[in-house]
C-alpha cells in the first residue's frame, strides 16, 4: 500500500468493520484517537479499540471519502489527512445518526515491506 492507497483502504476495512485490518496499517507502537474519542497506543490495543467501535455505534457505518490530500515531510514519512462523510452510524436505541463529517489524519512511515500509520487521528467536523 501507498501513501495515496491509505485512506481509501481505511475507508474500506472501516465499512467492513473489520478492526484486524485496520490495525494492520498501524506502526507496532502507533498512537490512534478513534472516532469516538478513544486512545490507544499500539497495535494491540488500538484492534481492541476498533471493535468497541464497531460492536457499539458504528456496527453498520461506513466512510464516504472526500477531500484528501498528501505531503511529504522528509523521505519516507508522509502526512495524510482525508474528508470523509460518515453514514449508518445508530444511536445507544438503535436509531439511526444523521450522517456527519470526520477527517482522518495520520503521520505515514516507510517500513520493510510497507507504509504504516506512526500515529492517526479520525475526528468529527462541526458542520
Amino acid at each position: 500500500m501507498t501513501p495515496d492507497d491509505f485512506a481509501r483502504a481505511f475507508a474500506i476495512a472501516f465499512g467492513a468493520q473489520d478492526a484486524d485490518r485496520l490495525a494492520g496499517f498501524l506502526a507496532e507502537d502507533a498512537g490512534v484517537l478513534t472516532l469516538t474519542g478513544g486512545w490507544a497506543e499500539g497495535r494491540p490495543a488500538a484492534k481492541l479499540a476498533f471493535q468497541a467501535e464497531f460492536s457499539g455505534i458504528f456496527a453498520h457505518a461506513r466512510l464516504v471519502t472526500g477531500k484528501g490530500k498528501r505531503r511529504e515531510l522528509a523521505p519516507g514519512v508522509v502526512f495524510v489527512q482525508q474528508r470523509f462523510v460518515v453514514s449508518g452510524a445508530k444511536g445507544a436505541n438503535g436509531a439511526d445518526l444523521p450522517r456527519f463529517a470526520a477527517m482522518l489524519t495520520a503521520v505515514l512511515v516507510s517500513g520493510v515491506e510497507d507504509w504504516q500509520a506512526a500515529t492517526l487521528s479520525v475526528s468529527g467536523l462541526a458542520e
